[in-house]
C-alpha cells in the first residue's frame, strides 16, 4: 500500500539552521532515502518552500477567497512529504522512525494514500535546489 509521510516541524527552527546544519540533515536523510530506493519503496519526495510563499484558496464560499499564507496558524508547519510503499502501517512507522533519527524534532503524520495520480512530470528539482521558477 502507498503511504504518505507528512513532515511537520517549526519553520522558525528549520529556517534558522546554517547551510552546514541543513546539509548535514539532508545527508542523513539521503542515507534512508537511498535504502528505500534500493528496496523499490520510495515515491516522490518534496521539501516545501516556507509558508510565507503559500497562498490559500478558501473554497467554502462563492466566490472563493484567496488569502496570502497558510490555511491555519500552527506551532509546526507542513514542510514536506514522502510517498512510500509499505506492507503495513508498522513497516511505514519503522521507516518514519529511521527518518526521525536522521532529522530529530517535529513530527511525522502517516496516512494511507487512497488515490494517486502521478501526472506528467513538471520537472524534478534536485535536493538543495529551489523549486522557484527562474525569471
Amino acid at each position: 500500500m502507498l503511504y504518505a509521510i507528512l513532515c511537520y516541524h517549526s519553520e522558525d527552527v528549520v529556517g534558522s539552521w546554517t547551510k552546514e546544519e541543513d546539509d548535514a540533515v539532508m545527508a542523513k536523510l539521503a542515507v534512508v532515502q537511498e535504502k528505500l530506493v534500493r528496496e523499490g519503496r520510495l515515491g516522490p519526495v518534496a521539501r516545501l518552500l516556507p509558508t510565507t510563499a503559500a497562498t490559500t484558496l478558501r473554497k467554502d464560499r462563492e466566490p472563493p477567497l484567496v488569502l496570502d499564507g497558510p490555511f491555519a496558524e500552527t506551532k509546526e508547519q507542513l514542510l514536506g512529504f514522502y510517498l512510500i510503499e509499505g506492507e503495513s502501517l508498522d513497516a511505514v512507522l519503522d521507516t518514519a522512525k529511521e527518518l526521525g533519527k536522521a532529522n530529530p524534532g517535529g513530527s511525522y503524520e502517516i496516512r494511507p494514500v487512497g488515490t494517486f495520480f502521478p501526472g506528467p512530470s513538471a520537472g524534478a528539482v534536485a535536493p538543495g535546489q529551489s523549486g522557484e521558477p527562474k525569471p
